[in-house]
C-alpha cells in the first residue's frame, strides 16, 4: 500500500538516512534546520511503513522551492517519484500557487527526463554551484 503523509524533525534520522543513501545532499544539521523553517513542508511517500521518497518544498508567498526531491535507489523508476511529485502539485494548486521552481545539477540527465515529464521549464544556471564545481540547471513549473 502507498502513502503520502507529512513528516516533520521527529523523522530527522530517516530524512538523514534516504539522503545519505541517495544524492548525499545535506549533512543531519542540515536537515534539522530545513524541517524547523517556517513555510517548510517535508512529505514523505511510504510503502507499507518504510518511507521510501521525501520532498521538502518551502512555500514562499505564491511560490514553492523545492529544496529536496529523493526516492529510494531500490524504489526508482516504480513510480514512486511520479505518484509523489503529483501529489505536490496538487498541494500546489490547493493553495493557489504560481510555480514550482528547483535546482538539478546539470549532470543528473535521469532527473532532467523525470521533471521534464511535469513540464518543468530550463530558466537558468547557477555556475559552479555544487561542490564538484558543476552548474546547477534552474527549473520553473508554472501552475
Amino acid at each position: 500500500m502507498i502513502c503520502v503523509r507529512e513528516i516533520d524533525n521527529k523523522e530527522l534520522e530517516l530524512c538523514f538516512e534516504l539522503d545519505s543513501n541517495t544524492i548525499c545532499l545535506w549533512t543531519r544539521e542540515q536537515w534539522e534546520s530545513e524541517l524547523k523553517k517556517s513555510g517548510v513542508k517535508a512529505i514523505a511517500i511510504l510503502k507499507g511503513n518504510k518511507i521510501v521518497g521525501i520532498c521538502v518544498a518551502h512555500n514562499i508567498i505564491d511560490e514553492v522551492h523545492l529544496n529536496y526531491f529523493s526516492i529510494d535507489k531500490y524504489f526508482r523508476r516504480k513510480g514512486y517519484g511520479s505518484y509523489l511529485m503529483k501529489y505536490l502539485i496538487k498541494y500546489c494548486n490547493k493553495l493557489n500557487i504560481k510555480k514550482i521552481l528547483l535546482e538539478v545539477s546539470e549532470t543528473n540527465s535521469i532527473a532532467e527526463v523525470f521533471y521534464s515529464k511535469f513540464n518543468f521549464l530550463t530558466v537558468g544556471i547557477r555556475k559552479n554551484y555544487y561542490k564538484d564545481g558543476t552548474h546547477a540547471v534552474l527549473k520553473e513549473k508554472k501552475l
